[in-house]
């Protein structure tokens, strides 16, 4: 075989001489694991955030999950949840980026856009403040807001979970909602990809 060639060589004892060293492999994937794993939602199917079809279950049980119905939520009561997958009761609390907050809230005062991402009078959203990532958990009646518990960020429920103040750049991505039943489902993916701005 010519040496000059750049074809491998399938000969025993003879190396196929490359550029890529192991550390370099290495890294190409740890970034690509990285960057799959804030990837927007739609890019491809990622088994930890909530599908289409997911029921909800409270953010502390640990098994056996049960769906929460609408009739479940007060008005004006946020609670935080996890999707789960009602055939294998898969709970997919494995990335906090999957973890949601519920909120019901009058059925009057939501446009119709609203209207067609709730459910039995319950909005969904990222419970994931899009600063840096503490829990937007807090109700402010009076804004019919969402609050961020560490640095004051709000978020209004009724506006598609846009910033109304604090220092969060961007809208708390919502979760399109349905009833399977009496239960509350996931309809759609969020909005746009949960998480906070990366310091």
């Amino acid at each position: 075989m010519d040496k000059s060639s750049n074809s491998p060589c399938n000969c025993a004892g003879e190396r196929v001489n490359t550029s890529v060293k192991r550390r370099d492999v290495i890294r190409i994937g740890v970034a690509g694991y990285a960057m799959s794993a804030f990837a927007p939602l739609g890019a491809q199917p990622n088994p930890a955030r909530p599908a289409p079809g997911d029921l909800f279950v409270t953010d502390d049980v640990e098994k056996d999950p049960v769906g929460i119905k609408a009739a479940d939520l007060a008005v004006g009561k946020p609670i935080l949840v996890y999707p789960f997958d009602p055939a294998s009761k898969l709970i997919r609390n494995e990335s906090r980026l999957s973890k949601v907050v519920l909120v019901k809230v009058d059925d009057a005062d939501m446009d119709a856009e609203t209207r067609n991402r709730s459910a039995g009078g319950v909005l969904a959203f990222s419970a994931v403040c899009t600063h840096q990532a503490c829990d937007a958990k807090t109700w402010v009646p009076a804004d019919k807001a969402l609050v961020c518990f560490c640095h004051a960020s709000k978020f209004l429920v009724l506006d598609g979970g846009r910033v109304s103040g604090g220092p969060a750049p961007r809208a708390l991505p919502m979760l399109p909602l349905k009833l399977q039943g009496e239960q509350l489902a996931v309809a759609a993916p969020f909005t746009s990809a949960p998480g906070g701005a990366v310091k």
